[in-house]
């Protein structure tokens, strides 16, 4: 591989910051660890482009790791953001745009009559966790291996994503008592779920889980696996939880859920809703969203919760969304990128796997069906290494793990697809005598 990027003034900056910051970053996954290499550092991003500081173009399919569904800086969100600004950046106190960003919500998840900004997926998933225990009484939970519901103490046991991707224990620094309740089985096996129903009666809480994996690498949902679950937790009088902080408005306006068509009895929602800003919500019937504070005993609260900026830009972000022929385009573009890049490598003889569903993608350099996160395991990742750093040589930034899900955006052109597909060739003819 010959190199056509420089990247000396990202090396200066990440040497600096490993001095600053713990690994260098703020966030483990954007370390590079496990794809080689030193991380590229950002300089701006416009569209479906990132620049980085050494002046290097990419074209990203990480697009700030979900939320830049409409593209980089969409000058309708940014204008809006500019009008917002003027009049304060949090109040801490009830804004209008708060009402209005929540009925947009209501109006498009089937599961949501009530919603609650928060400032973080992570934060959604921990009162969440606290609510599901609090309207049940009970204490223990189901989730799956490989998903990912942020770094709350319960949640890390076989948590996937940047924890799979580090090699790192479940859960060093959490104590064993908070981990006991958590209970984990296989995505995609009912029987499993079903087991631990049957060895832990009336004391399940509920199950949650992303609904479309990703952040174990990309995994849908075998069929009828959504509705057994849906089954499942009403007969055990559990609730069903769907993490959409990646899905939600990413696959479909209403989520997974409307795709899907299984409607859980609470929802996780960040990322899109944001447009770009830190943002976090869950929502659900009103019977258990009314136990939150102040209606109800279920505390929780936060300093930034709804400001102005954040709401200002999801609401334009979803008024976007709903403008006709968007998921239409999204699916179309992301279809024939990964159709591309399936192809390619077979071409190259390098055994792939994977799919997409509306603006979501992944794949797998392994045998497939990947089913769960056992089976994620057998991704080659020491050949995805390869192929990332050729991939970034060529100008497109992918997600710097195995064990991520892409995202493209409507600022994803044919042209920018055919680019990319491109690359994706030439990158698999390198390494495929690895």
């Amino acid at each position: 591989m010959t190199d056509i990027f420089n990247y000396t003034q990202s090396e200066e900056v990440f040497s600096a910051a490993q001095k600053l910051m713990p690994g260098g970053v703020s966030s483990p996954v954007r370390a590079f660890k496990s794809v080689g290499g030193k991380p590229v550092v950002f300089d701006r991003v416009k569209g479906p482009f990132a620049w980085d500081i050494d002046g290097n173009r990419y074209i990203d399919y990480i697009g700030s790791w979900g939320p830049a569904i409409c593209g980089h800086a969409h000058p309708e969100v940014t204008t809006a953001l500019q009008e917002a600004i003027e009049k304060g950046t949090s109040f801490g106190a009830p804004c209008v745009l708060e009402n209005k960003l929540a009925e947009m919500v209501i109006d498009a998840v089937p599961s949501v009559e009530m919603v609650r900004f928060v400032n973080s997926g992570t934060e959604a998933c921990m009162a969440v966790l606290r609510l599901m225990r609090a309207f049940t009484g009970r204490d223990k939970v189901i989730k799956f291996d490989g998903c990912y519901h942020g770094h709350a103490d319960m949640f890390l046991v076989k948590a996937g994503s940047g924890v799979a991707t580090l090699g790192l224990p479940d859960s060093p620094g959490v104590p064993r008592s908070t981990t006991a309740n958590t209970l984990t089985a296989p995505y995609n096996d009912l029987e499993a779920v079903k087991k631990l129903f049957s060895e832990n009666p009336d004391a399940i809480s509920g199950v949650i889980l992303e609904p479309i994996v990703g952040n174990a690498g990309f995994i849908t949902p075998e069929p009828g696996f959504l509705e057994g679950l849906r089954e499942l937790t009403t007969e055990n009088g559990s609730l069903l939880v769907f993490d959409e902080v990646m899905t939600g408005f990413r696959i479909s306006y209403g989520g997974a859920q409307e795709k899907f068509g299984v409607t859980p009895d609470l929802t996780t929602l960040g990322k899109v809703i944001g447009g770009g800003l830190p943002v976090g919500a869950y929502g659900g019937k009103k019977e258990i969203m009314s136990m939150v504070a102040p209606s109800g005993p279920v505390y929780q609260a936060g300093t930034l919760s709804g400001n102005p900026l954040a709401m200002t830009a999801g609401i334009k972000t979803l008024e976007l969304l709903k403008q006709e022929g968007t998921y239409e385009k999204l699916d179309a573009i992301t279809s024939k990128l990964i159709e591309g890049i399936i192809l390619s490598a077979e071409n190259n003889g390098v055994v792939i796997n994977g799919g997409n569903v509306s603006a979501m993608f992944g794949f797998f350099l392994c045998e497939g069906p990947v089913r769960n996160f056992s089976e994620a395991k057998t991704n080659n990742a020491e050949l995805f290494g390869k192929l990332h750093r050729e991939m970034l040589q060529r100008g497109i930034y992918l997600a710097p793990s195995p064990y991520e899900a892409g995202f493209t955006s409507l600022a994803h052109s044919e042209e920018e697809i055919d680019k990319t597909i491109e690359a994706f060739d030439q990158s698999f003819n390198s390494i495929k005598n690895y």
